[in-house]
């Protein structure tokens, strides 16, 4: 297989490494607007990777990258504002396309914290039958959360119940980031969109609704030292994908956040730095969400600086194949010394983006085969779960 990987941040590069320990990827070209990124992402892999430059909303550029490296799929390692052009770049080309996040919501513009609007992904779906006719594979949300969630719902349903109440994602870790007083491990465009938007519900009787951000704290103990973390609701892909594969009756998505991160992204709000509109500065237009991602550090270079472990998981509750009550959490703990130790990645970004290479390698094998807009729940699950086990970080299980 050759993946096109377009976006040379964190994520981006940590896939990279991943994808070249595994013989089945012949060749990775890196693609991003800074061509320095994309060679520093690519530098480790020798002749088997190609750096190159590249405007993500260029359709036509990237369909040209994609025939002009003989590539068969194009990995998404970029934020929400790119999926679409990506997207349509990828079946212009005629090729595979796979993402981490999906695009972009819009909240409903009289009841936000009532009704939904345009949702996540709905612009993807819409599109779903001419990637069925085109016989290709969109894979959307397939990072760790959307992605590995997901599949952990697919594996419950499957395997662990005979009938599903409750889907609840949840995330949590312990990690410290010394010498910053604020300092998100993950890319924070993307953080401020799924937070400030209004998170999404989803029950059997009543289909989607929304929720106003921050709301429904709960204290969830997450395993392996992490513990006792409050979550609270925040916009998630899961419930928009869980739903369409996996009969339930609640899904919902809830992040360990903390007061101080919540404190300083209402102010965000307040302030007005959470808008994507460019304000003029000056001779120049900029959007205050820009600048406050430029003023902060590159998750990806936090590792040195950060000790814990991050947790994702999904936690399902209903009857067992008995027929009894049941209730389980399947997750995955990454540790940031060992992610630090073995891919000098930081363990947030190294978790999110080993799913996605895990998934390619599954296309690429034929063990994952389908055409259309699809989520990583319209595949069996045991496939992923084992070839994760093989990068030497397994996934677990809580009874109870």
């Amino acid at each position: 297989m050759r993946i096109l990987v377009v976006g040379a941040g964190g994520v981006g590069s940590a896939a990279v490494s991943i994808a070249l320990r595994r013989d089945v990827f012949e060749h990775v070209v890196v693609a991003d607007f800074d061509v320095g990124r994309a060679q520093r992402a690519a530098a480790s892999g020798g002749a088997r990777t190609t750096a190159v430059q590249v405007d993500a909303t260029d359709e036509r550029a990237v369909a040209e990258l994609v025939a002009a490296h003989r590539c068969d799929v194009v990995l998404n390692a970029t934020d929400p504002r790119f999926v679409m052009p990506l997207f349509r770049a990828s079946l212009s080309a005629g090729v595979d396309y796979l993402d981490m996040a999906m695009s972009l919501s819009q909240p409903h513009p009289d009841r936000p914290h009532e009704l939904t609007g345009v949702k996540l992904g709905d612009e993807q779906f819409e599109l779903a039958g001419e990637w069925e006719q085109a016989g290709r594979l969109a894979l959307v949300g397939m990072g760790v959360e959307p992605g590995l969630s997901d599949v952990f719902a697919r594996h419950a349903a499957d395997t662990l119940f005979s009938e599903v109440h409750d889907v609840g994602v949840r995330d949590g870790s312990n990690l410290v980031i010394e010498g910053y007083d604020f300092a998100p491990t993950f890319n924070i465009w993307t953080t401020i969109e799924e937070c400030l938007n209004p998170p999404v519900v989803w029950e059997r009787d009543r289909g989607w609704f929304t929720t106003a951000p921050f709301s429904e704290p709960e204290t969830f103990v997450f395993p392996e030292g992490i513990g006792a973390v409050e979550c609270v609701n925040v916009e998630h892909e899961e419930v928009l994908l869980i739903p369409r594969w996996v009969d339930a009756r609640r899904v919902t998505f809830k992040y360990g956040l903390g007061d101080e991160f919540i404190e300083v992204l209402r102010a965000l709000r307040t302030l007005g730095l959470d808008s994507t509109d460019p304000l003029q500065v000056g001779d120049v237009q900029v959007a205050p969400r820009d600048v406050v991602a430029a003023a902060l550090p590159d998750p990806g270079t936090l590792g040195d600086s950060m000790r814990g472990a991050t947790c994702a998981g999904t936690w399902v509750t209903g009857l067992g194949p008995d027929g009894s009550p049941r209730e389980v959490y399947l997750y995955h703990v990454v540790d940031n010394e060992w992610s630090m130790r073995e891919y000098g990645a930081q363990a947030v970004v190294w978790q999110t983006a080993v799913n996605p290479v895990v998934a390619l390698e599954l296309i690429a094998t034929g063990a994952w085969k389908g055409s259309g807009v699809l989520g990583p729940e319209a595949f069996p699950s045991a496939p992923f779960l084992d070839l994760l086990d093989e990068h030497g970080s397994p996934w677990a299980m809580r009874e109870g």
